[in-house]
């Protein structure tokens, strides 16, 4: 085993040990996107179309982590397709302790920790 392995092995022994469940299921973007997708729904009771998902992804993921930090601690707003709002949050916010935490692997060779937070 390389000491690589060895390392990325130990973080995941790390977070579990911390309550993160370990996904093996997410092993890149399209899995990630698809877990994160099927948590929105379920914590805000909507199921969104396809063109919504889209475009939700695309107001929430910005490279400004302050922007992120503000969009994942508070209520936010979005238009549906067919011009209804939707108020929706990235976590359980008001119980909080509900939440969870996961993590993931990209592949054996490549460690990259992914935490998904959820109901």
């Amino acid at each position: 085993m390389s000491l690589e392995r060895q390392i990325e092995e130990q973080l995941i022994d790390k977070l579990q040990s911390l309550k993160y469940e370990y996904r093996q299921d997410i092993r890149d973007r399209d899995g990630l996107v698809k877990n994160f997708r099927e948590k929105f729904q379920a914590l805000n009771r909507v199921e969104l179309r396809d063109s919504e998902f889209e475009r939700l992804l695309e107001e929430i993921i910005t490279p400004d982590v302050f922007a992120a930090a503000k969009t994942l601690r508070e209520r936010n707003s979005f238009t549906r397709d067919d011009g209804t709002p939707l108020n929706y949050t990235l976590v359980n916010i008001r119980d909080w302790c509900k939440n969870t935490l996961k993590s993931s692997t990209r592949s054996a060779s490549t460690p990259t920790t992914a935490t998904s937070v959820t109901m």
